[in-house]
């Protein structure tokens, strides 16, 4: 008997859900950085075995919006939760209980979807105490079909986690190939690598205000792939952060992307970036939706 089935993975920003994603597949395809709200659009990894196929839906963060790219972004969350068979709820042990997690909380109450608690980060636990008062606050206020304490970073019962999902699921067909990981295009990936980079090495307000798309992708009689990539901004001061004195920025950014992207292709990569003002993209619906950021059923 084949099982089959879509698990959301929701919380508050920060919380190891990309993290968590990545260990189960055994390759980065949900870029991670320790700055909030990183994730952006649904992230689909699918993992399969002899006996099953889960198709793992990561989410952006749910926080309090301040731009209309938050909105789409806590839409983008809440909008999952809907069609899934199984929703893994993440937090982090070491974050008191707060009112992203009652909100959190009001949302899944309205559903009958089978959920679990998910205690990450145990590797950071100092004092079990507190912790346990802080589990508390959660599990007096909703039953979960399970509760299980991980740490996603260092793989400590993920397995376990991959074992209890499988009681959890219903019968059903191989909806993807048994080698396909993702159902998101390799363009789409290497522009949220190169993202990454940038949420790596700079600071401050640029890295939420940066968005990057991939113009083209093309390979040559030496089997060299030529990237194109558009990074945009929101205002001047920002393009001239991220190009850096005499082009050094760019330059980081973009070795250390194409890394990540050689890792990903299995073959040599030339990495051309370009940075282009778009002035406060982020509130306006129709230059969101022409950088990839909208609902499909909206």
């Amino acid at each position: 008997m084949f099982k089959s089935g879509f698990i959301a993975i929701v919380g508050r920003p920060n919380v190891g859900k990309s993290t968590f994603l990545n260990f189960i597949l055994g390759q980065k395809i949900s870029i991670i950085s320790q700055k909030p709200q990183t994730t952006r659009n649904t992230i689909q990894g699918i993992y399969t075995t002899k006996e099953a196929q889960m198709i793992f839906i990561d989410t952006p963060g749910i926080h309090k919006p301040i731009h209309e790219l938050g909105n789409y972004m806590n839409q983008t969350a809440i909008h999952t939760l809907k069609d899934v068979d199984l929703i893994l709820w993440m937090m982090d042990v070491t974050a008191p209980f707060g009112k992203g997690d009652e909100y959190i909380l009001q949302l899944l109450s309205k559903l009958n979807t089978p959920v679990f608690l998910m205690a990450n980060k145990m590797d950071l636990v100092k004092d079990k105490t507190k912790m346990k008062e802080n589990i508390d606050k959660f599990t007096i206020q909703k039953k979960f079909s399970e509760i299980v304490y991980l740490s996603a970073l260092e793989g400590t019962n993920v397995h376990h986690v991959l074992e209890l999902i499988l009681n959890y699921l219903p019968e059903g067909p191989m909806y993807y190939p048994e080698n396909q990981i993702t159902d998101h295009p390799e363009s789409f990936i290497i522009g949220e690598m190169i993202r990454e980079k940038i949420l790596l090495l700079t600071k401050e307000e640029v890295p939420h205000s940066i968005a990057v798309v991939v113009d083209e992708m093309k390979q040559d009689e030496n089997q060299l792939m030529n990237i194109r990539a558009t990074i945009y901004v929101e205002r001047k001061s920002q393009k001239k952060i991220i190009i850096g004195s005499q082009g050094n920025m760019i330059k980081a950014i973009g070795t250390q992307a194409r890394k990540d992207i050689v890792m990903l292709l299995g073959q040599k990569v030339y990495l051309d970036l370009w940075v282009k003002v778009e002035e406060d993209w982020r509130d306006k619906k129709n230059i969101l939706h022409r950088l990839g950021y909208y609902l499909e059923n909206h």
